[in-house]
C-alpha cells in the first residue's frame, strides 16, 4: 500500500542491551543463564549465551574448567566455547572482538544475548574497551622465563604483587604466562598493567548492557567450592588430566592455566599425592572467587542477586530486567 513503511528488521533496529550475568567461581552462573534464557524463550524471547570465560575456548579441557556439557549446549545456543587449540593463545581484546560479532549476529536473528563469566578483564574489554599496552621485549621476556625457571612462580608472583598488587589480585599464582606479561609491561613501560587497563581508550563508546551480578556469603560459596571440587574429581577430572598429557599436551601451554590443571599434573607425574592437589586446588579457587569479588565489586552499575535458590532468582531477575530498573548503560 502507499505510503507504508517497511517493517524494521533486527538488522535495522539498534543493538539491544546485552544482559551481563558475572560473579566469582562457583555462584552458579552457567545453571542461572540456562534458566534465565529458557524462561526467556518461554515468554516468546529467543536467548543465546556468549561465554566470558578465559578457559572454556579450549577444546579437551571440558571437566576442570566447568564447561557447559553438550546437553546443556542443545538446550541453549552457546557461543565462544571450544573454540581454540590448547597450543592458541586468548586475549581480553581477542575475546572482546569475538564476542562483539557474536552479538552482531545474535541481535542481526532476533534474538538476546547473555554474556556469562568470571573474567574481569574480558568484560571490560567488551563492555568498556581496553588502552593499548605497551609491546613486549624479547630480553626482558627471556630474563623473567629464566628467573622463572630458577625462583619458581610463587616468587614472581609475590614480585607482581608488590610492583603491581591490582593485577596480581585478579590472577591466580598458577597463571605464569600472565604473571610474566604484567611483569613485562612493568619493567618495559615503568607503569603498572592495572594502570593501562584503567586509561580508557580515545574515542571507545561503551557497549550498552545490563550487568547482573551473582554472589553469595563467604562460607557458602567457600562450601560450593569443595563440593565442585569433588564433583569434578568424580566426573573423571583426573583421567581427562591423563588423556591430554597422553595426547602430547604440556602444562606450559596456555590452556592449562586453569586453576586445578598444574595441581593435578604434579599428581600424575608422582610429585604430590591427590589428597594434597586437591586441597591446594580448593585453597587456590576459594582465593581466586575472593579476587573475583573484589574487582567486581569495585564495577559500576552492577545490580547484585543472591544466587543461592535458583527457583526465586530466575523470577527476581525477569522482574528486574522487566521493570527497567537497569538502565541500558551507552
Amino acid at each position: 500500500m502507499a505510503g507504508t513503511s517497511p517493517k524494521a528488521s533486527p538488522q535495522d533496529s539498534p543493538q539491544p542491551p546485552a544482559i551481563v550475568l558475572l560473579g566469582a567461581t562457583a555462584t552458579g552462573k552457567s545453571a542461572v543463564a540456562l534458566a534465565l534464557a529458557e524462561a526467556m524463550a518461554r515468554e516468546g524471547v529467543s536467548a543465546e549465551i556468549v561465554n566470558a570465560d578465559a578457559l572454556q575456548v579450549y577444546r579437551g579441557f571440558d571437566i576442570g574448567t566447568a564447561k557447559p556439557t553438550p546437553e546443556e549446549r542443545a538446550r541453549v545456543p552457546h557461543h565462544l566455547v571450544d573454540i581454540l587449540e590448547p597450543h592458541e593463545r586468548y586475549s581480553a581484546g581477542e575475546f572482546a572482538r569475538r564476542a562483539r560479532e557474536a552479538l552482531a549476529d545474535i541481535h542481526a536473528r532476533g534474538g538476546r544475548a547473555l554474556v556469562v563469566g568470571g573474567s574481569g578483564l574480558y568484560l571490560r574489554a567488551l563492555l568498556e574497551g581496553l588502552s593499548p599496552v605497551p609491546r613486549g621485549d624479547r630480553d626482558v621476556r627471556r630474563a623473567l622465563r629464566r628467573r622463572l625457571e630458577d625462583e619458581g612462580a610463587t616468587a614472581l608472583y609475590e614480585e607482581l604483587e608488590r610492583r603491581d598488587p591490582e593485577t596480581a589480585a585478579r590472577l591466580s599464582e598458577a597463571d605464569t604466562q600472565r604473571i610474566l606479561r604484567a611483569l613485562e609491561v612493568v619493567e618495559v613501560s615503568g607503569t603498572p598493567l592495572s594502570e593501562w587497563i584503567e586509561r580508557r581508550p580515545f574515542g571507545t563508546q561503551r557497549l550498552p548492557s545490563l550487568r547482573i551480578g551473582l554472589t553469595l556469603p563467604r562460607a557458602i560459596l567457600y562450601d560450593r567450592i569443595a563440593f565442585r571440587v569433588d564433583r569434578m574429581k568424580e566426573r573423571g577430572w583426573l583421567d581427562e588430566v591423563r588423556r591430554l598429557l597422553d595426547s602430547g599436551l604440556t602444562p606450559e601451554l596456555p590452556a592449562f592455566q586453569a586453576i586445578g590443571y598444574r595441581q593435578l599434573v604434579r599428581h600424575v607425574r608422582g610429585r604430590t599425592s591427590l589428597d594434597a592437589a586437591l586441597e591446594e586446588l580448593t585453597r587456590q579457587t576459594r582465593r581466586f572467587a575472593k579476587r573475583q569479588e573484589t574487582w567486581f565489586r569495585k564495577e559500576p552499575d552492577v545490580a547484585w542477586f543472591r544466587s543461592d535458590d535458583l527457583e526465586e532468582l530466575v523470577p527476581a531477575i525477569l522482574k528486574f530486567l522487566e521493570r527497567g530498573r537497569g538502565r541500558a548503560y551507552a
